[in-house]
Formats: structure tokens, sequence, C-alpha cells
């Protein structure tokens, strides 16, 4: 049986409109961090404002943590988070293989888009006061191709790849488990351990691969993710950094 982290409280709902703006409604009051999890989501969205479609059975949460970083560190919890869901993953199918991490904060299964991240802030000046990290996973069903981007990666669930079954709830145990060791490994020894693993496990390293921002978009080997966790990509300019964006392979 899995613990529950020491320190981290544990909020289910039957039903929302989002785990992230519930966690906005909470964090004034927020002591310690509290995972926000819920059955339903009525109005869930991903990065850039876009929906995110939410079968029945799937895992929907949200993170909310008390924080005085500067934005540029609370934002490497991206990665902090990534490695928590895939050893969640592992955990949860007994399975190393298949699983992979793609940048800036999508987990992939088989080439398939199985999970992803999503952090909303809120602070004044230089210091943040709240971070939210909100997380969902096909556990039991993949959105339409219809329902995403045109040229986004395959949706997948964990049940129609590998035939896992667990419900939400007990992905949640699994999941603030992994999050809490990542979580002391980044405030104790730093980003470096971090990234490391997580380029230990990253999708399409050394391939050719596209970020593309509002403006523009840089086309280039996957070479590195740099101590800011900006992605480095080796263009026929040299090399890249970019700090945010969404890639395309």
């Amino acid at each position: 049986m899995t613990m529950w982290p020491d320190g981290y409280g544990r909020h289910v709902l039957e039903s929302v409109d989002s785990t992230l703006s519930e966690a906005a409604r909470m964090a004034p009051d927020a002591a310690g961090p509290v995972w926000i999890m819920a059955n339903r989501q009525t109005a869930a969205r991903g990065r850039r404002g876009r929906p995110w479609s939410m079968p029945a059975g799937n895992f929907a949460a949200t993170l909310l943590m008390p924080v005085s970083d500067a934005p540029g560190q609370a934002a490497l919890r991206s990665f902090v988070a990534s490695l928590a869901l895939r050893e969640a993953l592992v955990a949860a199918t007994g399975r190393e293989q298949g699983f992979a991490l793609k940048w800036p904060n999508d987990v992939l299964l088989r080439d398939g888009k199985l999970a992803g991240i999503l952090l909303e802030s809120a602070g004044h000046g230089p210091q943040l006061r709240h971070l939210s990290i909100g997380i969902g996973v096909n556990l039991a069903a993949a959105p339409a191709m219809a329902e995403v981007e045109p040229g986004a990666v395959r949706p997948v669930s964990l049940k129609g790849e590998l035939g896992t079954v667990i419900t939400p709830e007990d992905f949640l145990d699994l999941l603030a488990a992994a999050y809490a060791r990542f979580e002391t490994q980044f405030t104790t020894y730093g980003f470096a351990p971090i990234r490391a693993a997580w380029i230990s496990h990253a999708a399409r390293l050394g391939e050719v691969i596209t970020a593309r921002t509002t403006r523009d978009e840089t086309t280039g080997t996957f070479a590195d993710v740099d101590a800011a966790g900006n992605l480095v990509l080796e263009t026929s300019r040299g090399r890249v950094a970019i700090a945010a964006a969404d890639v395309y392979f």
C-alpha cells in the first residue's frame, strides 16, 4: 500500500470546473501543499488556454504549493512533476519501458501523448506566493484525434496501450508519493540531478525536432536542456536556447 506523503493535503472532488481553478480559489488560505483531484471537470484547460478533454475514468489533479521562489526557479517544477509522473506510471504498470518525457511538460507512451502538465502561478514582484501544477493523465481513454490540434502527438491511454486499469484515486496516491520524493531532491540538491534524470528519459534527444512559438519556429537537433530548463537545439545558426514553445516531431 502506498503511503500518503507527510505534509501534503488531499482534497478529492466529484466534479469541478477545473482543478486549476479550484486551486486558485483555495490558494489564499493554503498553509501547505495540497493535492486537489476531481473525478469530473467541466472546463478543463491545457497550454495556451486550449481545452483539455477528460473522458470518464481519466486523472485530473492540481498540486497547490505555497512557494517563495523566483518565477524561473518555480517553473523548473514542471521537470519535477514529469519525473514523478513517469515514476507513478512505472509503479502502476510494472513496466519501465515505453514511457518518455517530451519537453516541456508531456509524458509519452509508445510515442503517443499520455499525460500533460500545466503550471500556473500567483505573486507580486520578484517572488511567487503560490504555484499550481495541473496534471492530466489518460488512464482509461484517450481523446479522439479530432479533439487535438493539427500536428499534435496522437493521444493514447494507459488502458488502451497496456491494458492497465487503475482508479484516479489510486493513481493519485502513487503520484503524490513520487512527487514528494522528487520535490525533496529538488529543494535539497537543486535542479542539476532533476535535469540529469529528466534528460535520461527525454523523447527524441539527438533527433531533429521543431519548436514553435506564437511568433516563429526553430528546427534543429535536440541537443540538451540547459540549467535554466531551456530547450537547446543545434541549428545551422549554432546552438539556440528556447525558453517556451510547443514541440513537434
